[in-house]
C-alpha cells in the first residue's frame, strides 16, 4: 500500500534509457529528502560492473534499483534480465523502512518489463551469484 509518495518523471525516463536504448547498466532510486518523492539517485554507464553498482548502493539507507543482468552463461549462452532490487539494510532507520516498503508498488509499476525482482538486507542476498541463480 502506498503512502502517497510520487514518482518523479526522470525515474521512468533514466528506466526506459537503460531498457530500450542500453545506455545505463543500472538505476538507483531513492526518497527524496522530505520523503515526498521517489527520485533517481545514481545511474551506471553501460560499461560498469555488478561490483560497481554494489558499492553505489548505501551500506545504510535504503534503496531500489534496476540492473541491466547479462550475464554469459554455459557455452557462451548469454541471456538479458532487468532485475528490480528492493535493498533494505538491517541497519537504516525504522521510519525510512517503513516509507520505502509501502511504497515499493508505486515504483515498481511505473517500471514495466522486469524480469525479476528479488529484496535485500545484507550484501549476500543481492550478490551477483544469487541472482545469477534466480535467473538461469
Amino acid at each position: 500500500m502506498s503512502s502517497g509518495v510520487g514518482v518523479d518523471n526522470d525515474c521512468q525516463t533514466k528506466f526506459l534509457e537503460m531498457k530500450l536504448r542500453q545506455k545505463y547498466r543500472y538505476v538507483i532510486y531513492r526518497l527524496s529528502a522530505d520523503n515526498k518523492e521517489i527520485v533517481v539517485d545514481k545511474t551506471g554507464s553501460i560499461d560498469s560492473t555488478y561490483d560497481d553498482f554494489i558499492g553505489d548502493l548505501s551500506e545504510h539507507e535504503c534503496r531500489w534499483a534496476v540492473y541491466d543482468f547479462e550475464p554469459k552463461l554455459d557455452g557462451d549462452r548469454q541471456i538479458r534480465k532487468l532485475v528490480f532490487i528492493s535493498w533494505c539494510p538491517d541497519v537504516a532507520h525504522i521510519r525510512s523502512k517503513m516509507i520505502f516498503t509501502s511504497n515499493k508498488d508505486t515504483l515498481r509499476r511505473q517500471l514495466v518489463g522486469i524480469g525479476l525482482d528479488i529484496s535485500g538486507t545484507e550484501f549476500s542476498e543481492i550478490s551477483f551469484e544469487t541472482i545469477l541463480e534466480k535467473v538461469k
